[in-house]
C-alpha cells in the first residue's frame, strides 16, 4: 500500500510538472533594429503585432549579440555560449555549423519537448533536435524575397510568394497539423526579414508612396563616420556602396513576370524621375537614404503583419496562457546613421536587437527592463523555464529572474568580439567591453583604440580614447575587458584564418556589386 501511495503521489508529481512546462515560440528575425520598432519609441515605422508582445509581457532595452554577424549569433541563440566556443565565428568561409554539440533545442528534445523549426538558418548544416524543420536553401542559404527554396528532411521544395509569408504559413500548418496536443512544443520561426535587399510583399508595393519621405537620421552626414582606420575603410556607406538592387533601380533576377510587373509599376515612376534628376552629392545620398529605409521599413511592415497572423493563430487555439512567446533578432543594423547602412561593429547600433518575452501569469505585462542581456542569454532562460540543466555549462544566464526583478547579481559588463576580416564591408577585427556608461573597444590588428562615454555621446561619434582626463577609466575598463577574456577563456591561438582565396573572393564580389 505504501509503495502504491509512493507511486502514485510521484506520478502525480511528475504530471504537473510535465503540465507546468511552457510551450515555446521564439520568433527570430534577421538585421532588425530596435528603432525600427514602435514599441522601443521609434518615430520610423508602426509595429502593432511586436508591440502586443511588449504589452503583454517584458521589454528589454539593453540587449546585445555578442558578435553581429548573421551565422555565428545564430549559432550562440541555439548554444548559449559566444563564438569562440561554439566555433562557428565568422559567417562567409567560415564552414558548417556543428551541429552535434549542445544546443538548448536537442536538450528541448531529450526532455519530451516536440521541436520544430521553420525559415531561415543559414549554418549550412542540416538542423538538428528538430523533430520537424524546413529551411531556406537558395542563394547560399541567404534566400530570397520571393520564390524562396526550403530544405527539409523530404528533399528541396521550390515555392512560388513572399517568402515572410511562406515561412509563416509553414509555422502554421505544423501548429494546426503536426503538433501533438499531450507534449510541450519548442517552435521556431526564423525570418529573412529585414536582410538586404529589402524587398517588400506585393500588398507594401502596391501601398508605395514615392513622394513621402522619412526623416534622417542626425548622423547621415557625420563628420566622424570616416574618421580613424577603422571607420575610413569600411565599404558599408550609403553614398559608396549601395548597388541598383538595393535602391529599386534594378529588378530582382527571381520575380517571376506577375511579380516583376508589380514590382515596375511600384518602382518605375521614381526610378525615371531619379534618371532625369542627375542628382549628385549629397542629394544623391539623400535620394539614395530615403529609397533604402523606406524598402527596409515597408520589409518589417510585411514581418509584421505575419508575425500578427501567427499570434493571432496561438491565441485562437487557447494556446498563448500556457506559451512563452520570444521575439529577437540576430543583430541590429545601420539605418543611415554615419550614413550606413549593414551591421558588425560593437556600436550599439549594430550589436543592440530587440528582446520581447510575453510569458503569461509570470512576466508582468507591459513590464520594462535595463539590465545589460545577451544572446548568450537565451538558450539558459529557455531551458529554466522549461526546467531541463544543461549537460554542459553555458555562458549565459537566465534572465528569468530579471522578469521577476530579483537580479542583485546580474552581470555588469559584456563581451564584444567580431572575427570576419577580410570579409565584406572591410570592417576590422575588434574585441571590447561594454558597461552601463562606457565602452572600450580594440581594433588589435590594426593596433587601434577607441573609448565612448555612452552618456554623453550615446551616438558613438567621438572616440575619447588617449585624452587627458581619461586615465583612469580606460585602465579600469581594460582590466574588465581582460577579466571578461579570462572569464570565457578566450584564446588567442584560436583566431580563425581565413583561407587564400577569401581576398580574391571579395573583391571580385565587390566588382560585381557595382554592376547590380
Amino acid at each position: 500500500m505504501l509503495r502504491t501511495a509512493l507511486i502514485t503521489a510521484l506520478l502525480a508529481l511528475t504530471s504537473g510538472w510535465a503540465a507546468a512546462r511552457p510551450n515555446i515560440i521564439v520568433i527570430f528575425s534577421d538585421d532588425h533594429a530596435t528603432t525600427a520598432i514602435s514599441s522601443y519609441g521609434s518615430n520610423l515605422i508602426n509595429t502593432p503585432a511586436i508591440d502586443r508582445l511588449a504589452q503583454g509581457g517584458m521589454r528589454f532595452n539593453n540587449a546585445f549579440v555578442g558578435n553581429a554577424v548573421c551565422g555565428p549569433s545564430r549559432a550562440t541563440l541555439l548554444t548559449g555560449v559566444h563564438s569562440h566556443v561554439h566555433g562557428h565565428m565568422v559567417n562567409e568561409w567560415g564552414g558548417a555549423f556543428n551541429g552535434t554539440q549542445q544546443t538548448f533545442p536537442k536538450l528541448l528534445q531529450a526532455a519530451g519537448y516536440q521541436t520544430a523549426l521553420f525559415g531561415k538558418w543559414h549554418l549550412y548544416s542540416d538542423p538538428t533536435g528538430f523533430d520537424d524543420w524546413a529551411v531556406i536553401d537558395n542563394v547560399g542559404e541567404q534566400g530570397t524575397y520571393y520564390n524562396a527554396s526550403f530544405r527539409s528532411p523530404n528533399g528541396v521544395e521550390q515555392t512560388e510568394g513572399y517568402t515572410t509569408d511562406e515561412i509563416t504559413d509553414k509555422a502554421l500548418r505544423w501548429l494546426t497539423n503536426k503538433r501533438e496536443g499531450d507534449k510541450p512544443f519548442l517552435l521556431m520561426v526564423q525570418h529573412k526579414a529585414p536582410h538586404r535587399d529589402w524587398l517588400p510583399s506585393i500588398e507594401e508595393m502596391q501601398n508605395w508612396d514615392e513622394a513621402a519621405t522619412v526623416a534622417e537620421p542626425a548622423t547621415l552626414f557625420s563628420a566622424h563616420a570616416k574618421k580613424g582606420t577603422a571607420r575610413s575603410q569600411n565599404k558599408m556607406r550609403i553614398d559608396d556602396h549601395m548597388t541598383r538592387l538595393d535602391v529599386k533601380l534594378s529588378v530582382p533576377s527571381y520575380l517571376t513576370e506577375a511579380q516583376k510587373k508589380v514590382f515596375e509599376e511600384t518602382y518605375g515612376p521614381g526610378n525615371q524621375a531619379f534618371e532625369n534628376a542627375q542628382l549628385k552629392g549629397d542629394d544623391l545620398t539623400r535620394w539614395k537614404y530615403q529609397r533604402y529605409i523606406k524598402s527596409y521599413l515597408a520589409s518589417v511592415e510585411g514581418m509584421d503583419r505575419s508575425i500578427g497572423r501567427l499570434l493571432d493563430a496561438v491565441d485562437a487555439a487557447g494556446l498563448t496562457d500556457d506559451t512563452i512567446i520570444l521575439y529577437t533578432s540576430d543583430q541590429g543594423f545601420y539605418l543611415g546613421e554615419n550614413g550606413w547602412f549593414d551591421k558588425r561593429w560593437m556600436y550599439d547600433i549594430s550589436t543592440r536587437v530587440p528582446l520581447l518575452m510575453q510569458w503569461p501569469g509570470h512576466i508582468k505585462p507591459g513590464s520594462i527592463n535595463d539590465a545589460l542581456v545577451q544572446n548568450i542569454d537565451l538558450a539558459p532562460t529557455l531551458l529554466d523555464a522549461a526546467n531541463v540543466t544543461p549537460d554542459q555549462p553555458m555562458h549565459g544566464q537566465s534572465i528569468l529572474p530579471l522578469t521577476q526583478g530579483v537580479a542583485a547579481d546580474w552581470r555588469q559588463a559584456i563581451y564584444y568580439h567580431y572575427y570576419e576580416h577580410p570579409g565584406f564591408h572591410n570592417v576590422p577585427r575588434h574585441y571590447g567591453v561594454r558597461t552601463d556608461r562606457w565602452k572600450l573597444i580594440h581594433y588589435y590588428r590594426i593596433g587601434e583604440w577607441e573609448l565612448f562615454d555612452l552618456q554623453a555621446d550615446p551616438n558613438e561619434q567621438i572616440s575619447l580614447h588617449g585624452q587627458p582626463g581619461y586615465e583612469q577609466i580606460t585602465r579600469q575598463l581594460e582590466q574588465e575587458l581582460a577579466a571578461q577574456r579570462t572569464l570565457y577563456m578566450v584564446d588567442p591561438a584560436a583566431e580563425p584564418e581565413a583561407p587564400w582565396y577569401t581576398a580574391p573572393m571579395v573583391w571580385a564580389f565587390e566588382q560585381l556589386l557595382k554592376v547590380l
